[in-house]
C-alpha cells in the first residue's frame, strides 16, 4: 500500500501515507500499552480535570483568576513535582508520566496546565539538575505540595528570543549578590514564592558571562509589574519582575558562575516537552468539542458528522494531534533514557503548538457561529492555543534549533 501511494505522488498520497503509518504506530501503541502506572496516572488526571477544572475553566478565564484551590489539590496528587525524587518530596515519576499529566490537565484548563508546567519544568527542573543538596532541600521540597509555586525569569523587554543578551546584571558585594534589571513575560509572577533568575555577571564574556540565581518572593528590591491582560491562558498571571538593588545571599547562585546560559538552554529543552503537552491538551479539548458538536448538530436531516467536508476536517485534526503526541512522547522517553533530546523536544513543541492552533481554528469552523461565542469552549481553546507557538521559544526558534541539530548530526 505504501509503495503504491509513493508511486502516485502528490499531496493527497503523502497525507494518506502519513495517516497509514501513524495508524500502524497507534496500533503498536495499543498493543504494547502504556505501563500500568502511566495508565492509572492518565485516568487520575482526566478524572481530576473533569471534576475540578472543566466546570470552572470558563469562569477562571473570564475573571483572570488563579486556580489556587485546584493547584493545592494538584500538589497533593504529586502533580507539581512529578520527576522530582521522593527524598525532595516529589512524586519520583518519569518525564513520560509528566507529559501525560500535563496534557490531561490542560485538556481541562490550559491556564492550570501552564502553571503546572512552569513549576515542574522551568522552576524545579534547573534546581534538581544544577542545585547543591542544600539548595534542593531548601528550594524544591516546599514547592512540591502546592502551597508554593515557582517561576522562571529569562526573557527581557528588549531581548525576546535572544536569550544571550541579558541586560539584567548581578554584581557580588561581599557575601551578597546585587541584582538590577527587568524581566518580562514571567508566567506565575504574581503567585510565585521564588524565581530562577538569569543575569549577566561578566559582560565581557557575553553569553558565557550569564549566571543563574535563586530569589525568594517577595524580597526587598524586587517588585512586580502589572498583570498583563492576555488573549489566552488568562487564569495564569504574567508580569514583569523589576530588580532594583535586590540583594540575595551569595549561596543563592545556582550552579557555577557563568553557567547561566547553559542552564537556561537545557531547562528550555525539557520545558518544551511540557509546553508541547499543554498544546496537546488544548488540541484534544478542541477536537472533543468539534466531534461532540458534529454528532449533535443536525443539517439537512442528519448530523453534520455525516458530511464529507466535516469528516475531512476531523480526519486532518486527528492526524495532526496524533502525530504531535507521538513526537512529544518520543522526546519524553529520550529524556527518561538519558539520551540527547534537544532536536526532538523542539520538534514536539513545534508540531504540537501548530497542531493546537490549527485544530482549534478548525473546531470553530465546524461549530460555525456557536464556536464564536463563550457559551462553547471552542473560542477559549482557540485563544489559549496561540501562545504555545510563542513562549519557551517561538516556532521560528524551534525551526532553527531543529536545523542546527540536524546539520550537526550530518557533519558528525
Amino acid at each position: 500500500m505504501a509503495a503504491v501511494l509513493l508511486a502516485r505522488g502528490g499531496g493527497a498520497a503523502a497525507r494518506a501515507l502519513t495517516f497509514w503509518c501513524l495508524r500502524q504506530l497507534h496500533t503498536v501503541y495499543q498493543t504494547v500499552e502504556l505501563p500500568e502506572t502511566h495508565q492509572m496516572l492518565c485516568q487520575t488526571c482526566r478524572d481530576f480535570a473533569e471534576k475540578e477544572l472543566v466546570p470552572i475553566a470558563a469562569q477562571l478565564d473570564k475573571e483572570h483568576r488563579f486556580p489556587a484551590e485546584q493547584v493545592k489539590k494538584m500538589g497533593a496528587l504529586g502533580l507539581l513535582a512529578m520527576d522530582v525524587p521522593e527524598e525532595y518530596k516529589g512524586a519520583g515519576l518519569d518525564y513520560l508520566a509528566y507529559s501525560i499529566a500535563v496534557e490531561e490537565i490542560s485538556r481541562g484548563c490550559a491556564s492550570t496546565g501552564v502553571v503546572m508546567s512552569v513549576n515542574n519544568s522551568l522552576y524545579l527542573g534547573p534546581i534538581l539538575k544544577f542545585g547543591s543538596e542544600e539548595q534542593k532541600h531548601q528550594w524544591i521540597a516546599p514547592f512540591a505540595s502546592g502551597d508554593k509555586i515557582g517561576c522562571f525569569a529569562l526573557s527581557e523587554p528588549g531581548n525576546g528570543s535572544d536569550a544571550g543578551a541579558a541586560s539584567t546584571v548581578a554584581r557580588l558585594d561581599g557575601n551578597e549578590w546585587v541584582l538590577n534589571g527587568t524581566k518580562a513575560w514571567i508566567t506565575n509572577a504574581w503567585d510565585a514564592s521564588a524565581v530562577v533568575v538569569f543575569a549577566t555577571t561578566d559582560k565581557s564574556q557575553k553569553h558565557k558571562g550569564i549566571s543563574a540565581f535563586l530569589v525568594p518572593m517577595p524580597t526587598p528590591g524586587l517588585s512586580l509589574g502589572k498583570k498583563e491582560d492576555k488573549l489566552g491562558i488568562r487564569a495564569s498571571s504574567t508580569a514583569n519582575l523589576i530588580f532594583e538593588d535586590c540583594r540575595i545571599p551569595k549561596a543563592n547562585l545556582l550552579g557555577q558562575q557563568g553557567m547561566g546560559f547553559k542552564i537556561a538552554m537545557q531547562t528550555l529543552d525539557s520545558g518544551r516537552i511540557g509546553i508541547a503537552s499543554q498544546a496537546l491538551g488544548i488540541a484534544q479539548g478542541a477536537l472533543d468539542c468539534a466531534v461532540d458538536y458534529a454528532e449533535k448538530r443536525l443539517a439537512f436531516g442528519s448530523p453534520i458528522s455525516k458530511l464529507q467536508a466535516i469528516q475531512f476536517k476531523l480526519a486532518d485534526m486527528a492526524l495532526a494531534l496524533e502525530g504531535a503526541r507521538l513526537l512529544t512522547w518520543r522526546a519524553a522517553m529520550l529524556k527518561d533514557n538519558g539520551k540527547s533530546y534537544t532536536k526532538e523536544a523542539a520538534m514536539a513543541k513545534l508540531a504540537a503548538s501548530e497542531a493546537a492552533t490549527t485544530i482549534s481554528h478548525q473546531a470553530i469552523q465546524i461549530l460555525g457561529g456557536m464556536g464564536y461565542v463563550t457559551e462553547m469552549p471552542a473560542e477559549r481553546h482557540y485563544r489559549d492555543a496561540r501562545i504555545t507557538e510563542i513562549y519557551e521559544g517561538t516556532s521560528e526558534i524551534q525551526r532553527l534549533v531543529i536545523a542546527g541539530q540536524l546539520l550537526k548530526e550530518y557533519r558528525g
